[in-house]
């Protein structure tokens, strides 16, 4: 199978503008169809506050009320998408910009209020089984890398924002039966530590034998859990790696030799 590259950018990219263009110039050499999802929070918490849109969270999440939604339409699929597109135009990468409404990429449910009474307002959690992947596909062939912003909808016209880990990996099990996918998290640390107070000590390869010694050791910081849940998820599905690691090292990690941590 062709080898597909599935990409999600942290916040702290995002928000910088030099890390941003060196992580673009980078993207852009990767010579294999590829996806890049990104979001863009603080940089709409920014615009919200001179907006007079206060954001709320809850347990780290964020709210999404009308205006919020109105919000976040605008920064990640107009701002912030377009902004990463047309700098990967001035590389020579031909990409295009979408959210999950265009085209019917990624339909979405709106999720439920919680047991204990919490609305997260127009958060969407991806319909997998709807999901279209043809589409996708289509433009990767075509040899357009793909921008996604981390918004779906719910087919009767509304917008949702959905959390760009959950996208990333939802596309790339969607793919996964027409290409061999890595699926990669960019993020601050080099990849998973195995002492969180030396970032020099990120683990090469977990695979779920290691895992489990590793939790069983306590080696591992519970922050870091999560993210290795979900990679495993990912790959019992049909995703052939996950790699957990830093921006800077990208074009490292797109090769056999990784510098940060291949979950396989």
């Amino acid at each position: 199978m062709q080898q597909l590259f599935v990409i999600k950018i942290g916040g702290n990219v995002i928000d910088d503008g030099a890390k941003l263009a060196a992580f673009l110039h980078d993207f852009a050499q990767i010579n294999a169809p590829k996806i890049l999802i990104h979001g863009g929070g603080k940089i709409a918490t920014r615009l919200g506050d001179k907006l007079g849109i206060e954001s709320k969270y809850i347990n780290g999440r964020r709210i999404t009320d009308g205006d919020t939604i109105d919000l976040v339409t605008m920064v990640y699929g107009g701002l912030v998408n377009k902004k990463i597109v047309a700098q990967l135009q001035s590389l020579q990468c031909n990409a295009i910009g979408l959210t999950g409404a265009d085209a019917n990429i990624i339909p979405a449910v709106k999720r439920p209020v919680t047991k204990e009474g919490i609305d997260f307002g127009f958060v969407g959690d991806v319909d997998s089984a709807k999901l279209k992947a043809d589409s996708l596909k289509l433009l990767a062939d075509a040899g357009l890398s793909i921008v996604l912003a981390p918004l779906t909808h719910d087919g009767k016209g509304q917008m949702l924002n959905t959390n760009a880990d959950t996208v990333a990996s939802s596309i790339a099990v969607a793919l996964s039966a027409s290409y061999n996918v890595r699926l990669i998290y960019c993020f601050e640390k080099k990849g998973v530590l195995e002492n969180v107070e030396d970032e020099n000590s990120a683990i090469p390869l977990i695979t779920k034998d290691i895992y489990q010694r590793l939790k069983d050791e306590n080696k591992l910081f519970d922050g870091i859990l999560p993210k290795i849940d979900n990679a495993f998820s990912a790959i019992n599905s049909g995703v052939a790696e996950v790699l957990i690691g830093e921006a800077n090292d990208l074009l490292q990690n797109v090769t056999a030799q990784t510098q940060g941590t291949l979950i396989k």
